[in-house]
């Protein structure tokens, strides 16, 4: 079974912001997620004959000082890091654009009373 943004992205849901007790992706932190082969050669980068790829993701926070930042940066990687054929995860942390509430998924604002 081939990698795919979507495997990534329910990896990520396992996430959840510890204010707000809502995963990362529906809160709508997750920016873009790039997924690239791992081209090497070495032995450790193939396993069982599977491909091996690295995982960049941008995120962002609710607010450029959130006290959970490196703990759903921690998560994120430990998450998408356990996915079959990922052999790194790369996170980086954007503030642009800035989040609003409106990337929020229905889900999201159902869960915390947003209508």
């Amino acid at each position: 079974m081939q990698l795919t943004e979507d495997h990534v992205r329910e990896a990520l849901k396992k996430v959840i912001d510890p204010e707000l007790f809502v995963n990362i992706v529906d809160l709508g932190l997750v920016y873009e997620v790039d997924i690239a082969a791992v081209t090497s050669t070495d032995s450790a980068e193939v396993v069982n004959d599977k491909s091996q790829f690295q995982v960049k993701i941008d995120m962002t926070m609710t607010s450029p000082m959130c006290p959970a930042g490196p703990q759903l940066v921690s998560e994120a990687k430990k998450f998408v890091g356990e996915l079959d054929q990922v052999s790194e995860v790369d996170v980086r942390v954007v503030m642009d654009p800035p989040w609003t509430p409106d990337r929020m998924t229905d889900d999201a604002r159902d869960q915390l009373g947003i209508f």
